[in-house]
């Protein structure tokens, strides 16, 4: 990775993590410098990065301002890694994830039933025969995994969910190397990838999307028992939850000291959710 990338990628997560919070103003770059060991150059462009994703802000006579995440680039497959590998994969990014790909996945299996051509189906089947014969290693079936729902994607043929490609290979493998390290994932999902390989090659539209959903409903399920496990999606999180976790840290400092103050008022005794 090139100075560039290795600092662009730092700022990125340290911004994710919320080392440096919406509307904080990031160190000038001679401290920035000194921090990343890097040269001024470096630092000037990976905020020119960091800028055209939407996550900073350059103000004259204020700095380089952290933006709120409503504007980050949210779609950008790396800003989708930053924030998965600054703080995990949470309970609010796991269901962005899920919904992503039930809109999107099990109609293009429907539409990759119906038009495929030969090569992509051989491509599917070989990329299924290769989940098969990796699922006692879990990088090689990640990416033969991977490889299978991308050619679902690009047959597809819709220019404008082939667009979605480099998004969708970054969803889809966050969530399968969570999933894929757990035992038995590999094994439960082989069965479910061998009836939407064959919907697609035998051209049944509506039997390939019922077969992706399936495929979806144990993805889900499996990723919110890792997450259960680990105290971060143990349910559903009501919209107020959601809303909170977009609250940048010192919003969410202020809603919480209102919360403590109300319940110190009211002797109520509330289990935090």
């Amino acid at each position: 990775m090139t100075l560039y990338r290795s600092t662009l990628a730092r700022l990125g997560k340290d911004i994710c993590a919320g080392i440096y919070p919406p509307g904080q103003v990031i160190p000038a770059e001679p401290v920035l410098c000194v921090h990343l060991g890097v040269s001024r150059i470096v630092v000037r462009e990976a905020i020119k990065g960091l800028a055209s994703k939407g996550m900073v802000e350059a103000r004259r006579r204020t700095g380089t301002v952290v933006l709120d995440p409503s504007r980050w680039s949210l779609l950008d497959p790396e800003v989708m890694i930053w924030r998965a590998e600054a703080t995990g994969i949470d309970r609010a990014l796991a269901n962005d994830i899920m919904e992503l790909r039930r809109i999107v996945e099990p109609a293009a299996a429907r539409l990759a039933a119906e038009r495929a051509s030969a090569a992509e189906l051989a491509a599917l089947r070989a990329a299924f025969d290769a989940m098969a014969g990796a699922v006692a290693s879990q990088p090689d079936y990640v990416a033969a995994d991977l490889a299978f729902h991308n050619v679902i994607i690009r047959a597809c043929a819709n220019p404008l969910v082939s667009q979605l490609q480099s998004v969708m290979s970054t969803v889809l493998r966050i969530g399968f190397e969570r999933v894929a390290a757990t035992p038995g994932g590999p094994e439960r999902s082989l069965p479910l990838h061998r009836t939407v390989c064959e919907a697609i090659e035998q051209r049944r539209g509506l039997d390939a999307e019922a077969a992706v959903l399936g495929l979806l409903d144990l993805a889900e399920n499996d990723l919110r028992q890792i997450l259960d496990a680990e105290g971060s999606m143990s349910a559903e999180p009501p919209p107020a939850a959601r809303k909170r976790a977009a609250l940048s840290p010192r919003r969410q400092a202020g809603a919480n000291n209102e919360k403590n103050k109300s319940r110190k008022e009211t002797h109520d005794d509330v289990v935090p959710s």
